[in-house]
């Protein structure tokens, strides 16, 4: 990976006087802490999930040649009632090759099939009278009908995926119609997930006193894999030399570390010391939001970012959201996603005075915003169902039901 310089860092003047963020500003200093990804070439289909690093052109129309959408006859255009000759037949795969279709003539033809020479239309099979060596049309044939112009989709030359492009199922569709078996993708972000603490036990052991199962890193997993990373998840106990060993591992391995917990400056919280012993540049630390507050930044002297998120599971799970999603995006080349817009409250909810508030919602057939339940950092329910997080800004008070609120993607 090229370095990333350190030397000046490009922050905010709020940054430089210990100051808490807003979303925003947050989010634009995670991004300006971006190192894009090299690219590497990819068969086609090896590209599902990945983000394309190069325009992609066609060098030829799509479909190439005229082309009819039905079974049924080629024919001249005119009136109903016309007893035309079968003269051959058209296939997909297998053009006619006889000469020119002529007045008085029909060509028997299959959907896909280029249109024989000197043929205007196509009158589908269910609209004829068919005798095998004759046919009677029952309807009139217009120029044009049932058929497929060469280039109606594309013309060849065009772009047809521009470089920052998700592949999915059309997009990979598209490349294959212009004849792309391989191509540049940006290369899998590596990520390592590391959940701090000793209360945590992995899914499936039981719980002893004062301990609860791990979802931290099975959640800010699953967010990286949905991004196209690949992710190593560990635990880590609260102790100041298996952190900060854990962590020189990490950086070693990662292109973006996510650390849950132990951000904070409790006696046990060992992640921030750890980081710095590392060399690790801390680019912000705190952001008024809830939840999520205690949101820590920073970058390696590789480049790697370094993304500290609270330990309570909805906390670290809408910072991932709100940071690590576009961060991996964005290491991809990858476009940012839009923007839901906004919609109004379908109940009052009261504002925080200090900190604006991602509250999850589902939309009703309406588009208005309902919470999901109870909105505590720990009831990782809350997440179930949502559509959106609704930014409730800062403020004195209560938002009334009603009011409109910007809504960010889930």
């Amino acid at each position: 990976m090229p370095p990333h310089s350190l030397d000046a860092p490009n922050v905010s003047p709020k940054l430089q006087d210990g100051g808490v963020l807003s979303i925003d500003e947050a989010r634009a200093e995670v991004l300006a802490a971006v190192t894009p990804l090299p690219a590497e070439e990819v068969a086609l289909a090896d590209a599902q999930g990945r983000v394309l690093a190069e325009d992609l052109t066609t060098p030829h129309a799509t479909p190439p040649f005229d082309t009819t959408a039905m079974d049924g006859f080629a024919v001249r255009a005119g009136d109903a009632g016309r007893r035309l000759r079968v003269v051959g037949e058209s296939r997909a795969g297998a053009p006619h090759e006889g000469p020119a279709l002529q007045d008085g003539e029909a060509i028997r033809i299959s959907t896909g099939a280029a249109l024989p020479a000197g043929a205007d239309g196509v009158l589908q099979v269910e609209l004829v009278d068919d005798d095998g060596d004759h046919v009677v049309l029952r309807d009139p044939v217009a120029a044009g009908r049932n058929v497929r112009r060469a280039g109606e989709d594309t013309q060849a030359g065009a772009t047809v995926l521009r470089a920052g492009a998700s592949l999915g199922p059309a997009e990979l569709g598209v490349a294959a119609n212009a004849g792309h078996a391989r191509f540049a993708v940006a290369r899998r972000p590596r990520v390592v997930v590391l959940g701090t603490g000793d209360e945590l036990v992995p899914p499936g052991e039981p719980l002893g006193p004062g301990q609860v199962h791990d979802a931290n890193t099975t959640t800010l997993a699953a967010l990286a894999r949905d991004e196209g990373a690949r992710v190593t998840t560990r635990r880590v106990p609260d102790d100041r030399a298996a952190t900060e060993a854990a962590i020189a591992q990490a950086l070693d391995e990662a292109d973006l570390l996510l650390l849950s917990g132990g951000v904070s400056v409790g006696p046990h919280d060992h992640v921030k010391p750890a980081l710095e012993a590392q060399g690790v540049v801390e680019r912000f630390w705190r952001v008024a939001l809830r939840p999520g507050k205690p949101t820590w930044c920073g970058s390696a002297r590789d480049g790697t970012l370094v993304l500290g998120l609270p330990g309570n599971p909805v906390s670290a799970l809408v910072t991932a959201v709100l940071f690590a999603r576009p961060a991996l995006r964005a290491m991809q080349g990858a476009r940012p996603l839009p923007r839901p817009g906004r919609a109004r409250l379908g109940t009052a909810i009261a504002r925080n005075p200090q900190r604006d508030e991602c509250v999850r919602v589902r939309l009703d057939d309406d588009g208005v915003a309902h919470p999901t339940g109870p909105q505590g950092s720990h009831v990782l329910t809350s997440m179930l169902g949502a559509d959106a997080l609704a930014l409730v800004p800062r403020g004195e008070g209560e938002l009334a039901a009603g009011a409109a609120v910007e809504l960010l993607p889930l």
